[in-house]
Parts: C-alpha cells; structure tokens; sequence
C-alpha cells in the first residue's frame, strides 16, 4: 500500500509528462491509499487546467471518470481531530499549504494506525521534503 498524495494522484487522471512514471507505480504497487481531500483536491486540478485551456470539456469528463474508478477502489483516510492536530503541528513545523499539511498528516496516520511504515507517492518537491523530515518513505 502507498499513500497518494493528489500532486501524483492527478498525473493518473490527466496527460501529463509525469503519467508514464505514475502509471508504473501504481501497477507496482495497485493498493492506493489517499487522503479524505483527496477528490476535492484533483477536482481542483482539473479545473485550473480547464480555466488555463490545458483541458477540454471531454478531458475533463474522462478526468472525473478516471477519478471515480480509481475511488471506488482506494482507501480513504478520514478527517478525524486528531489528523487536525497533526496537521496543525505539521504546519508549524515545515513551510506547506494547509492542503498539503492534510495530506502528510493522513499519510503519517495511517501509517501509525497501520503500525508500519507507507511510501507516499509526492510530486510536489516541499511535500516530499517535509515527509522525508517527518520519516516518511517518499516515493518521488
């Protein structure tokens, strides 16, 4: 199981020179975790790319189809207090975005839930960053 952070999440859902790498890690590792953000997240992708004219009407159908297949599969880590607090403390720890401190949290907590450790899947480089501080196995 690896942990997919929306930045490498998108690379599966839209053409990007990043899909074939991404593509690749998922068939080597087809169990996907993600964080409870994670749709709102991609769906935000898509529509800067669409405002940004990278991404047609029929792009961002397939888009969002490619979206739900992949949901209806992976395993979502919840909102819960304690991610908040996590994330919270992430956020005063390393320079992030709110978004991005939601998702190292939930990485971080499935990972204790789990009681090992989980590769997480990034392709923002000052997430990965802060997850290779914080311990975290990054998959780049």
């Amino acid at each position: 199981m690896r942990f997919w952070d929306s930045s490498a999440l998108v690379a599966l859902l839209v053409a990007e020179p990043d899909s074939p790498r991404r593509a690749t890690q998922l068939r080597e590792d087809p169990v996907m975790a993600v964080g409870w953000s994670t749709a709102v997240e991609c769906e935000s992708a898509f529509q800067r790319r669409a405002r940004e004219g990278a991404l047609n009407s029929a792009g961002l159908r397939l888009a969002r189809a490619r979206l739900t297949e992949l949901a209806a599969a992976w395993h979502e880590v919840p909102s819960t207090p304690a991610l908040r607090t996590l994330a919270i403390r992430i956020l005063r720890t390393h320079p992030l975005r709110a978004a991005d401190a939601l998702q190292l949290a939930a990485s971080l907590s499935l990972a204790t839930a789990l009681h090992r450790q989980i590769g997480f899947v990034c392709a923002d480089e000052r997430l990965a960053d802060a997850a290779d501080t914080e311990g975290v196995p990054v998959i780049r």
